[in-house]
Order: C-alpha cells, then structure tokens, then sequence
C-alpha cells in the first residue's frame, strides 16, 4: 500500500515542557485513542497539533520537536494561542460540537471564528504540502478540518482524499443554521469518499448537500458536476485484543482485586465520560438519585463510580456543567450517604490505561447514556475487557453504538423511568443471559475492530479513487475537443442530434422557463446553415411547444421522446401507430399523487402523461416518486405502456417509442461521415444504444451511461458547438478537409 498520512487536529502524542527539556505523553480522546493504536503498523505519517505553543522566533526548539516527532511518525502543524482560542475553543467547539450534536442552542456563530477556522484549515494544508509526496494517500479527519479536503483537491487535483467524520451530522433542519453551510459541505466533497459512523449520518449529509447545493445523489454517490463524491458508513472499531488482553494482565488484576475490596459485596455502576455536555451526565445522577429515592433496598447495595475526564476546560459551558455535576454529587451523597457508604465515587481525572481496564472488569454495569454521541469506544470497551461473559451495558439509543451493540439494553436516555428499569434489570439479570448477549457483541466486535475499519474505509477509498479515475478517462479533455472538431470540419455529411433540456438549455425547476433564449437560437441557426449538416432537437415537450419555438427553423424535430418525428421541411408525424386509450386508467392514480405532493403536476401530452416533482421539497418528491413508479409498474402491467423516470419526472408512455427509435429515422438515411449526439437524461440512454461506434456520443453530467464521453457540466454543451462551426469556418480545416479528400483519392486509385 502506498504511504498513509492521518491529518487530524491532534496527534496521538502530546507534546509537553518539564524542566526545559521535551516530554512526550500520549494523547487524550476517541480518535487518537483508536487510530493511534494502530497507524504505526502502516507506512504512514500523522499530521497535526503537537499540543504545545511555540514562538514562531524559537527556530531551535521548533526543530527539536519536528525531529522528536519525525521518530514516532508524526509531523507538527504548529498553532499560536490566538488560533486555539478562535478556532479550536471558538468555531470548533463553540459553533460546530454543539451544532452537530443537536445542541444548537449553544451554538455562537461568530464571523471572527469562522475566518480563524478557514485560515487554521489553510494552516494544516500548507503542512500536508510540506510532506506529501506523488501517491500518498490522504486521510482526513473530524469537524476540526471540514474545510481541508477542498484544500487539498486544489493543490493535489489527482490526490487519492479520504475523510471521516468521528461526530454525529445533523438533520438538513439543524445543520442549516449554520451561516457558513454551503462553504463547510463544499469543503468535505473535495474528498473521494467521506465516511461516518452509522447511515442516519450519511442519510443527514446527502440531504444537506441536496438543498443546499443542489447536488442529486444515487445509491451514496454524489455528483457535483465535476466529480462523483462517494459516501458510506463505516462504524469504528476498537483495538478489541489490546483491551481483552489487558483484563487478564498481572498489573490489572491487581487493580481489580483492591477495587473490589474497595466496594466489597456492593454491585458497581460504572459511568466513564469524558466532560461534556452531550454525554447526559447530570439526567444520568438525577436518574440514580430517583433509583434510590424510590427503591431504598437498593442503598448501600449500589455503588456509582462516575469518572469525568476533564475536558474544554476554557469554555463556559463546560465549566457551568462541571459545577452542576459537582452539586450534583454532593446532594445525592449528602442525602443517601453513610460513614461506610459513599454512593458516588466521583473521580474528576483522566485514569491510566489499566486503571480503566480495571474498573471497566470490576463493574457490574456499565451506565453509557449520552444525550449524542457519534460512536462511544467506551461502551465497547467495557463489551471487551468481559472475558468472563459477565456484565451488563445500558447504552444509550442516541450513541452511533447502539445500532451495533442490540444485545446491550437500549435505552432513552431522557426518560428517567426507563433508565431506572434498566439499571434494576441490569442489576437482576442472571448471569447466562449476561454472558449470552455479551458472547453475541463480542464476536461482533473481534470481527470489525479497529483494523479492520481501518481496512475497510482504505480500501472503499481506493475503489472510489478508481472509479473516479475510470470517469475522468470519459470526460471530454481538451485533446479529445481537438479531435471532435477537427472530424466535424472533415466531414460532409453530419448529423447532429441533441437533446433540448438539460442540454441546450439548463434544466429549469418550471418547465415553461426553458424558453430558448438568443444564444440557443443563434447556435441552431448557425448549425442548420452549415453545408452538409442535418440537425435535430430530440425533447419530451409536445409538438406544438417544439413547434413555437423551432419551427421556423430549417432543422428537424422529435417530439414526446419519439411519439412525433418532424423533418426538415415536412410535416408532423407518428412515429408509430399509438393509442391513447389507457390514459383514463392512469390518470386518477397521477391526481391522486399530486394532491399529496405539494408543488407537484401533470402534463399531458398526445400519447404520454408526464408527472413532474422537479418544485416539491425534494426528499419528499423522491420518495413519492419511488412509491408512484411503484404503483404504476403494477397498474400497466396489463397495457401496452412503459414508465420511464427521467430528471424529476415519471413519464408514462407507450412502450413502442423512445429516442433512439425516432433517431433511427435519420441515422438509417445514409452514410453519414459524422455523428454528433448529446443527451443529459436516462431518456437518452435510448439514442446513444442505436448510433454506430464512430459516432461522438455525450453524456452531460457524470453519471454512467452508454455514451463515450462525458461533458462535465450543460454549460460547456454550446461553446464545444460554436467550436465546431468556427473550426469549419476556419481556412486552416478548410485546407485539411481538402488535403483529406486528397488522400482518400489518391488511395482509391494507388495499385494495389
């Protein structure tokens, strides 16, 4: 595998001062809890904060450290106290942790941190660049650098970029009030694959880049007009071995033995977070404190050990939560507490490696109810360190983990009621039914741990990467133009068949909008009057729209997706013998859809009945039209009709006709020395089936498609046509075009 570089906020390893001399510490949180346990197996560099402020004048120590770090495969982005204030204490932490975690009301949208924010991911780009060498792979991670794929994809066009979000990503309604929306999405879809932790949060980022960039997505691939962006769930795993293999080390079991003598026969609850508001610290103390409050069998039987790693200790909230916390526990020990029983156990600290092993092994329950929480290792963690079977974990519906561990008793953690009942079931669970579901989660997690994820999301990556590389060999480059021009300017006789919306003009949201404006016009006219040119407008419209709008025009017309074929000169006709008979059996079903679909319509042609989605809300549009398309394919099961979905419309029509029916008419006419055919919607898939392998066949946009090439966007349709006639214009074509009727007399007549 080529080499790896992890970009992330911090390294996983902080840096600190002691007596002047340089002390390396290991890193505190989720990420590099996770992927440091495991980064140094690969060929791999991490880029980020080394945890420590250094004078932009202390030359020296700034290459002691860049040295120090170089050894265990790090490399520093180095940040002033101004930017963590601003931008890790301010934007990240102070606008998007609580945005993204539903939390919305402490969210401060500040244009200060915002411009910090930008400058900062500038920073950790300008650093990537330092070390970056050709086929590195990149990967990027968290909230902290949302801005940097974008970045990065400008500088490293060709860059195989991964990111992965650590946190939950909100609902379209909480997510649009952030007033920087658009330049944050923009910023991730400079990576080739963006991977979270479950599908609600990939299901919530695709319908935010949806509304608010208008970018349509199909099956996690989003098309943003110059590149296809992949997305996906990948739940992160833990180091599942290093945990099971440290419950049963010497120094844990040592640890164990005095916790428990500590707490002699009394059952151990055990809450393990770190500081944080979205962890639901102080509903879960209130719900203990009513457990003994109601159930006084249960004092002096139970005891909570609730560790709090302190956290963001500079910003307000969490100071203001640290003090609620610790009024919290004073009251519930004060009121239930006895001289040989402390109710809670409160440890405000970060606790060693084993130590946390140790009371993940001694507690009898694990209380993991987080209000939000992207994954939470925590609660696998204690799944792991059980290599007896024994144990019990009450986990939160709200963590990402819950859609993993089910065997875990899931709970809501806002009502008290049911995080009470969990506690008491928790508590008198006999120990076969503990050991069954924890054997079940078990498996689960030795199976996707953090290797495995690792693997999984890099090679997901390199497969997006490839696909992406495979649609760019389609893209029409400019050596490609070139050469399509330069064939057009050879040519005598040339067909030209092109697709009305979504081709020649944009696609509009209301379709009398689409009017050809003076440019279309002029284009159309400029091409029918070229020597040896047949031109055809291919549409879904009705005849008598293509009629208003190109009938005066010395061009041929094809209209309702083939039903009518008009020719040059000539005068409407079928292209087949149609009936419209069935249009009463489907017309109710249309009415009845659009009733229930605001801002949806029908239209109604000679032989088709289109019903359009394009003004509903568009999640609401797409899923009634899957459910339409649905009924309907029942409904004509019995008739002679198709459905065809094509660019926010369900057309039904007769299954006799389409584009590349109707395009036969004239493909079939003669030997034509070039073929031109451009097409935007799954309609023209049709036409492009039917022309010869020769012809220039485009897509617009990049989905796939039986055309040969694609055009990256609709507005480069018309300039890559004027091309065309300029080039024929052109005494330079003019005198290639003889010298190749030349050549091909000279051949005709050579011996031999």
């Amino acid at each position: 595998m080529n080499r790896l570089l992890i970009v992330s906020n911090r390294l996983p390893i902080s840096i600190s001062r002691k007596n002047g001399d340089i002390h390396l510490q290991r890193s505190v949180g989720g990420l590099a809890t996770g992927v440091g346990s495991f980064y140094k197996s690969y060929e791999s560099l991490w880029i980020g904060w080394p945890g420590i402020n250094v004078q932009k004048k202390q030359d020296d120590e700034r290459d002691r450290i860049v040295d120090v770090l170089q050894k265990e495969q790090c490399h520093p982005v180095f940040l002033s106290p101004y930017d963590i204030k601003h931008y890790y204490d301010g934007f990240c932490n102070n606008t998007l942790w609580p945005l993204l975690h539903y939390f919305n009301h402490f969210a401060e949208y500040n244009p200060k941190t915002w411009q910090v924010y930008q400058r900062v991911n500038e920073k950790f780009c300008d650093a990537v660049m330092e070390v970056v060498r050709p086929d590195d792979i990149i990967w990027v991670h968290d909230y902290h650098l949302m801005l940097l794929p974008q970045m990065l994809r400008e500088r490293l066009p060709d860059a195989e970029i991964g990111y992965f979000h650590h946190i939950p990503f909100p609902s379209y309604e909480v997510f649009r009030h952030l007033p920087w929306r658009k330049e944050i999405l923009s910023g991730l879809l400079g990576a080739d694959l963006i991977g979270f932790h479950t599908y609600g949060y990939v299901r919530h980022f695709l319908s935010s880049v949806r509304r608010l960039l208008g970018y349509e997505h199909s099956f996690g691939e989003v098309r943003t007009g110059t590149r296809v962006v992949r997305t996906d769930l990948f739940p992160m795993g833990i180091d599942y071995q290093r945990f099971a293999d440290a419950a049963g080390s010497t120094p844990v079991q040592k640890e164990i033995a005095r916790i428990r003598q500590m707490y002699g026969k009394r059952k151990i609850i055990l809450s393990f977070d770190r500081l944080d508001y979205t962890k639901g610290i102080p509903l879960r103390l209130e719900a203990f404190d009513a457990l003994l409050e109601k159930k006084p069998e249960y004092r002096g039987a139970v005891s909570l050990v609730l560790v709090a790693v302190p956290s963001r200790t500079g910003v307000d909230s969490y100071q203001a939560l640290k003090k609620q916390i610790d009024e919290l526990v004073g009251r519930i020990n004060g009121k239930y507490g006895t001289t040989d029983w402390t109710p809670v156990s409160y440890f405000y600290n970060f606790l060693p490696f084993d130590t946390l092993v140790a009371f993940y092994s001694a507690a009898d329950v694990a209380l993991v109810t987080p209000l939000r929480d992207g994954m939470n290792l925590m609660a696998k963690e204690y799944v792991a360190t059980r290599t007896d079977g024994t144990g019990v974990l009450i986990l939160s519906e709200m963590a990402g983990a819950a859609e993993e561990l089910g065997e875990a008793i899931i709970v809501n953690p806002n009502d008290q009621d049911a995080v009470i009942e969990a506690i008491e079931a928790a508590l008198a669970m006999p120990e076969k039914e503990q050991i069954e579901r924890n054997r079940t989660m078990q498996k689960r997690l030795m199976r996707y741990d953090i290797e495995h994820w690792v693997g999984d999301f890099l090679t997901r990556l390199g497969d997006a990467r490839a696909v992406q590389v495979e649609r760019s060999e389609q893209i029409i480059t400019p050596d490609i133009r070139e050469e399509l021009v330069a064939d057009y300017a050879t040519g005598e006789d040339r067909l030209l068949l092109l697709d009305y919306d979504g081709t020649l003009v944009p696609f509009a949201a209301k379709p009398q909008k689409a009017v050809p404006d003076d440019a279309t016009r002029k284009l159309l006219e400029a091409l029918s009057r070229a020597p040896g040119n047949e031109v055809v407008v291919i549409s879904g419209r009705d005849r008598y729209t293509l009629d208003a709008w190109f009938g005066a025009m010395d061009i041929g017309l094809i209209a309702e997706h083939g039903v009518w074929i008009k020719e040059r000169s000539g005068e409407w006709r079928m292209s087949e013998a149609l009936s419209d008979e069935w249009k009463a059996e489907i017309y109710p079903l249309l009415e009845l859809y659009t009733d229930r679909t605001p801002g949806a319509f029908i239209e109604e042609k000679d032989y088709s009945l289109v019903w359009h989605y394009r003004r509903t809300e568009p999640l609401l549009g797409a899923q009634r039209a899957k459910d339409l398309k649905d009924d309907l394919l029942h409904l004509t099961s019995n008739l002679n009709v198709g459905v065809m979905e094509g660019n926010k419309v369900i057309e039904i029509k007769n299954n006799v006709v389409n584009k590349g029916r109707a395009a036969l008419n004239w493909v079939t006419q003669r030997a034509w020395d070039f073929i031109l055919a451009i097409g935007d919607d799954r309609t023209d898939e049709d036409l492009f089936e039917v022309l010869p392998p020769e012809a220039y066949s485009i897509k617009v946009g990049l989905a796939p498609s039986r055309a040969r090439f694609n055009l990256v966007e609709q507005r480069d349709v018309l300039p890559l046509l004027w091309r065309c006639i300029e080039c024929d214009r052109d005494g330079v074509t003019t005198k290639k075009k003889r010298q190749g009727r030349e050549k091909s007399l000279i051949e005709s007549v050579a011996p031999g």
